[in-house]
């Protein structure tokens, strides 16, 4: 198994370099591939600033890259939660942050929309200090 940086995951999702595209399509036919969460975080941003990606379009680009045999991420019932939050209307660095502090019994934040989406789509207690 071997693993792939943002940049890796952001050729093959966009195609902008057809040189490195092909490298990185090669690598997804050929190795198997683990995705860290970092990278998975790094690469919605970069697709959402960079290519203007659109909530949706993210959402369907990684879900299915992630949907792929020879890929494993990190923890994928997390990034499942992540991707349905996201599609519900959660920014997606908002909806990773809630996902990994479920265990906790409240989340701190200034953000009020996080605040506020979070309320409407979940149990967990988002909340300002």
């Amino acid at each position: 198994m071997i693993a792939i940086d943002t940049n890796v995951l952001v050729r093959l999702l966009t195609r902008d370099d057809k040189q490195q595209y092909n490298k990185s399509l090669k690598l997804f036919q050929e190795q198997a591939i683990f995705i860290a969460d970092t990278v998975i975080l790094e690469t919605e941003w970069v697709l959402r600033f960079a290519y203007q990606f659109k909530p949706d379009e993210n959402c369907q680009a990684l879900s299915k890259l992630f949907g792929l045999p020879n890929v494993q991420l990190e923890n994928a019932s997390l990034m499942a939660q992540v991707l349905q939050w996201h599609e519900q209307g959660l920014d997606f660095a908002d909806a990773f942050h809630l996902a990994k502090s479920q265990s906790c019994s409240t989340l701190y934040t200034f953000d009020n929309k996080f605040v506020k989406k979070a309320k409407d789509l979940t149990d967990c207690a988002v909340q300002q200090p």
